[in-house]
């Protein structure tokens, strides 16, 4: 079938792309760069035509929390707007787990905005949330960091490999609408401070990575379980120390 993916020359989309057109699917990465505007709508209908799945994995380009609200309605519209005259059948977004637990947090607002707009679209849908990805673990630790020491809240953290999240999206993509959501996340749970010490000490880097009760997550109050799932969810494959390995073998 024909699957166009939304952000497809991103870090989750050119892996889901490269998954599902190795399934035999007719894929469709679209970016800006390949002359689809999700913001403008400049060839949303041309990419969406004869399309029985749309999956968004897009971004916005800044974390302000305005420029990200109007981000995802602009482009939660006009894909809406572009699926129902196409015909397509299911819409697959990606999310962040803890979306409706951080309420101080902009971005995460935006995410509960765009969530709420896919509901409502008429659109058979399904919405995975997914932890945070292991790929993103040195921004975080820079994020976070205070000379020489990372201050993290002492909650329970989660991450996934970005490979795990693009095949379990991929696996959605193919199955029925769940007009509904499902939590995915690493196989991996414990302290913050523990994870980011763990990635620090692997790649060489001597800043000490600590609990601080006065911590936030970039601005935002978290208590123990924000970033974690806490119903039932789907585990990646890839462990905290096999990612970490690989990641030593690459560089």
């Amino acid at each position: 079938m024909k699957i166009v993916v939304i952000g497809g020359t991103g870090l989750i989309g050119s892996k889901l792309v490269a998954i599902l057109s190795a399934s035999g699917h007719e894929v469709v990465a679209a970016s800006p760069s390949k002359g689809v505007n999700t913001i403008t709508g400049e060839g949303l209908a041309e990419a969406l035509a004869g399309a029985a799945v749309v999956v968004d994995v897009s971004n916005a380009p800044s974390f302000d929390e305005k420029v990200v609200t109007d981000f995802f309605r602009t482009s939660g519209g006009n894909l809406a707007a572009a699926e129902a005259k196409t015909g397509v059948r299911h819409h697959v977004a990606l999310s962040i787990v803890g979306t409706d637990s951080v309420a101080d947090l902009g971005y995460f607002r935006a995410k509960v905005e765009q969530e709420r707009l896919i509901a409502q679209s008429g659109i058979p849908y399904t919405i995975v949330r997914a932890t945070q990805f292991l790929e993103f673990l040195a921004g975080i630790a820079d994020g976070h960091a205070d000379g020489d020491t990372v201050r993290l809240a002492p909650v329970q953290f989660q991450p996934i490999a970005a490979d795990d999240v693009a095949t379990i999206l991929a696996e959605t993509a193919l199955a029925q609408p769940l007009n509904g959501r499902i939590d995915i996340a690493g196989p991996d749970r414990g302290p913050f401070a523990d994870i980011i010490g763990r990635y620090l000490k692997a790649v060489g880097d001597r800043r000490n990575a600590v609990g601080d009760p006065a911590a936030r997550y970039f601005g935002g109050s978290v208590t123990e379980f924000s970033l974690v799932p806490t119903g039932p969810a789907r585990l990646g494959r890839i462990s905290l120390t096999d990612w970490l390995e690989r990641s030593k073998a690459g560089a």
